[in-house]
């Protein structure tokens, strides 16, 4: 059970630069804003293509999630998700209450494909959007960055698909990003589970499943036990795809003082 002071801590903001590359080229940059407070937080990502794979797509993106700080618990109230390319732009948006979907669009509406297994109500409850579902949060007062912490899992829902994310330990290091972060992160092993809402037969499904290899590396956004990527990578076989934090500002916001006259 959290106290007081455990609230009175979870307050703290991120503020990161990310840079996506295959086979060490970069092909995406994106950014990230974390603000966590006493009673409610909120979350915003953008990104897009770079390098010569912007000659060729041109893709952009852009995501946010909000909700309330419930003893210490990240739980989203809303979920939107922007994706723009050359061909078309689509749009997501959920509406979420104590870790179930409400309400779920997709605009403009997708084709109904016969192939795709059919998402449930039942597979809409006890779930996390894609951007809370990457903020892992490790309850109690332990040591943040222990094995333990990576020995967890989660069910997301994104819209459309329905999957699990499991972690496993597998070591501990030092990252250091051009600006910002430099200290210990926790880095998990994690494996990809696709439940419902998605085309058995596509190749890129079957190939995350079967991944063994795909690596996390978590550090904690100041002031808070929320722990949040600052590295992923994924075998390709094309090379190592991988998205790394060139910036990584963290600071824990101060706690409100009440005013005495």
């Amino acid at each position: 059970m959290l106290f007081g002071s455990e609230a009175a801590k979870a307050q703290g903001r991120l503020d990161a630069q990310y840079e996506a590359t295959l086979a060490g080229i970069p092909v995406g940059k994106g950014s990230w804003t974390i603000e966590i407070g006493d009673d409610a937080f909120s979350a915003s990502a953008q990104g897009g293509t770079a390098g010569l794979l912007k000659a060729f797509t041109g893709g952009t993106g852009t995501g946010a999630s909000q909700g309330r700080v419930v003893n210490g618990a990240l739980v989203a109230t809303s979920y939107t998700a922007t994706t723009t390319t050359s061909k078309k732009s689509e749009t997501i948006r959920m509406v979420l209450a104590n870790g179930n979907v409400k309400d779920a669009t997709i605009e403009p509406q997708p084709p109904v494909d016969a192939d795709r297994i059919p998402v449930t109500d039942a597979h809409k409850k006890g779930v996390f959007d894609p951007m809370t579902g990457s903020m892992l949060r490790v309850p109690g007062n332990t040591e943040l960055l222990s094995p333990d912490s990576c020995r967890t899992a989660a069910g997301v829902f994104d819209g459309r698909m329905r999957y699990d994310l499991k972690l496993d330990y597998k070591r501990l290091e030092t990252v250091k990003a051009e600006r910002g972060y430099h200290g210990p992160a926790l880095v998990c092993a994690i494996y990809f589970v696709p439940i419902a809402g998605y085309i058995p037969d596509r190749p890129v499904i079957k190939y995350l499943a079967a991944q063994r290899n795909i690596e996390i590396t978590l550090v904690p956004i100041a002031g808070t036990r929320i722990l949040v990527p600052f590295r992923m990578t994924i075998p390709t076989p094309l090379g190592p795809a991988m998205l790394e934090a060139t910036s990584f500002v963290t600071a824990a916001a101060p706690p409100r003082v009440a005013k005495t006259q």
